[in-house]
């Protein structure tokens, strides 16, 4: 058999694996699943509370990823 060694160090991937990437697509998800049911029965007032919604999430998100609980930017 022959065996491969390698020096580099191993590479990290995540994957999106991270607190604040649930969080920001489990907000994304709700918020696109009242902005669905909102449409459907045409309840402009909570689709557009949705869309709120959906800003509110990207917010979060980037907080949570600025606090550190998010992936490492690369290099």
């Amino acid at each position: 058999m022959l065996e491969v060694k390698s020096n580099a160090p191993a590479k990290q991937v995540h994957h999106g694996n991270t607190p604040a990437a649930w969080t920001t697509v489990v907000l994304i998800t709700l918020a696109f699943t009242i902005g669905t049911l909102a449409v459907m029965f045409a309840n402009w007032p909570v689709f557009f509370g949705a869309v709120g919604l959906l800003v509110v999430a990207g917010i979060v998100g980037k907080v949570m990823q600025m606090l550190g609980l998010g992936t490492i930017a690369r290099r």
